[in-house]
């Protein structure tokens, strides 16, 4: 088996080691003798690279580096960007790419940036004066299909683990979140919802890296995107996750999350 996972822009969004998303997922597939290509959906790539893609990662970025992104992805290669999401093609978007599939970004200082308008979300800076939302974040995923197809993997509800360092505030329309806040300030610290989840796409303010820290989301994206591609069922066997259930373990107590604890 083989998969093409397209990495949106890996140097201009690539500030907060998000990158580890896409190195979880290589290493989950070819730890199960599945082929991975990588490619990257940058300003050089042709509009032929957004063809065939099965699985979707992108990172987060500063104001400056995500209104170039947001002007470049634009025209015909916005619309194969689209596609991709409304056929179902898995992908966790993080940070900066959620804001990029939304409506638009206010950002602090300067002019509102569009975005594609795949998510019906917004997000707002609320100025320079205001603190970020900065530190660990735990929360319940609720987004179905996404939820029960991992308690039911699990044997317990999934609870995600990560790190969230933003200065904008998002408020969701007409889209399910995809978990709700356990500890952490997750979309705006007020309505207690943390990302979102459409179709197939997970996107989400946590870093961590995410996957490396909630490893079954990253067999999950992989799953989906064979059982697309081959229109099989796909149902992986368990690998030794040991020393990241054990990492999960640990800050899970650290949150006063202990009962949270668990072999998942």
């Amino acid at each position: 088996m083989q998969l093409k996972l397209g990495w949106l822009y890996p140097t201009l969004m690539g500030t907060y080691g998000d990158r580890g998303n896409v190195i979880c997922l290589e290493k989950r597939a070819q730890w199960r003798d599945i082929e991975v290509e990588i490619i990257p959906l940058d300003k050089e790539a042709p509009l032929e690279a957004w063809s065939d893609i099965d699985l979707i990662v992108g990172g987060g970025a500063q104001d400056r580096q995500q209104e170039i992104v947001m002007r470049d992805l634009q025209g015909a290669k916005a619309a194969k960007f689209k596609a991709l999401i409304e056929d179902a093609v898995p992908g966790v978007f993080t940070c900066g790419s959620p804001q990029l599939l939304g409506k638009y970004y206010e950002p602090a200082l300067g002019q509102r940036i569009e975005g594609l308008g795949i998510l019906d979300l917004v997000s707002k800076h609320p100025g320079f004066e205001a603190k970020r939302c900065i530190g660990n974040v735990a929360f319940e995923i609720t987004a179905n299909p996404l939820a029960d197809d991992l308690t039911k993997k699990l044997g317990q509800k999934p609870v995600a683990l990560g790190f969230e360092n933003h200065g904008g505030r998002t408020y969701l329309g007409d889209v399910q979140p995809l978990g709700k806040v356990l500890t952490g300030y997750g979309n705006n610290g007020e309505d207690g919802w943390e990302g979102a989840f459409y179709k197939m796409a997970i996107a989400t303010y946590a870093h961590g890296p995410l996957l490396p820290k909630n490893p079954f989301i990253a067999d999950w994206l992989l799953e989906k995107a064979l059982e697309r591609k081959y229109q099989q069922t796909v149902e992986f066997s368990p690998i030794d996750d040991n020393l990241a259930k054990q990492a999960r373990n640990t800050m899970f107590k650290r949150l006063d999350l202990a009962e949270l604890s668990s072999t998942a």
